[in-house]
């Protein structure tokens, strides 16, 4: 079986085109959750993001679950328009809500459990506070990983603005899930897992494993949350 040779820089950066940087701010800012999506590059240049796609999801303030049917069908959408799968499906993209680009422990978790058996993958995080993350893995060889740098590229040519179009893809994907604090992984659960509960059993290790940051919007959405408590048990003080 021929192996894919993927030729990168001796000192790679990340790097996003205007237009799919302007997107993914666009949707990182509509609400205060976690918003997923794949980065599409050029077949001759896997670092840099020439397109931020999102699929069907479910989003929290501390996760993203996206559809299993949805990412099936974003995969045949991309070979069919000639793509290779390293150019549609080895850089997950993703928003936090707070200030830190931290990876959680789920986002470790996934990473590994979706992109380990791949070649090499990327994983990049936004936060809500403009602080981003970028790791460069590979998992041939010596395997290994690294932190690499993002850039916005505005030395080749770029398209326009299309808010209207995000707008609209922001509306059929995202899907959030306010009841529901902490999913139980990012890419699809069972509704049945969650039944009668308002996060799954572990939430609590989730939560203990969060960024500080994080963990505080999330307390903090449950301070306001006065149906989850009793008239005297609302949260009055985080420090």
């Amino acid at each position: 079986m021929r192996r894919e040779r993927v030729k990168l820089a001796s000192k790679p950066v990340l790097r996003f085109s205007p237009t799919a940087w302007a997107k993914l701010l666009f949707f990182r800012d509509q609400q205060e959750t976690e918003i997923g999506g794949f980065g599409v590059t050029a077949a001759n240049d896997p670092l840099l993001v020439e397109e931020f796609v999102t699929v069907k999801q479910d989003v929290t303030v501390a996760s993203v679950a996206f559809d299993d049917e949805a990412v099936a069908d974003y995969f045949d959408a991309q070979v069919d328009l000639g793509r290779k799968p390293e150019q549609f499906g080895r850089r997950w993209l993703h928003t936090h809500p707070g200030n830190s680009p931290s990876p959680s422990g789920t986002d470790e978790e996934t990473f590994q459990r979706v992109f380990g058996k791949c070649q090499w993958a990327v994983m990049f995080i936004l936060a809500r506070g403009g602080k981003s993350l970028a790791r460069l893995q590979f998992n041939v060889g010596p395997c290994g990983h690294a932190a690499v740098p993002v850039e916005v590229d505005y030395s080749r040519p770029f398209g326009p603005s299309g808010r209207e179009s995000w707008e609209i893809e922001y509306h059929a994907n995202i899907k959030g899930r306010p009841d529901c604090f902490l999913a139980d992984s990012y890419f699809g659960y069972q509704e049945d897992d969650l039944a009668g509960y308002s996060c799954p059993n572990d939430w609590m290790d989730e939560l203990e494993a969060m960024e500080p940051e994080e963990r505080q919007l999330v307390l903090a959405e449950l301070s306001v949350r006065q149906d989850l408590w009793g008239e005297s048990e609302v949260i009055d003080d985080f420090e």
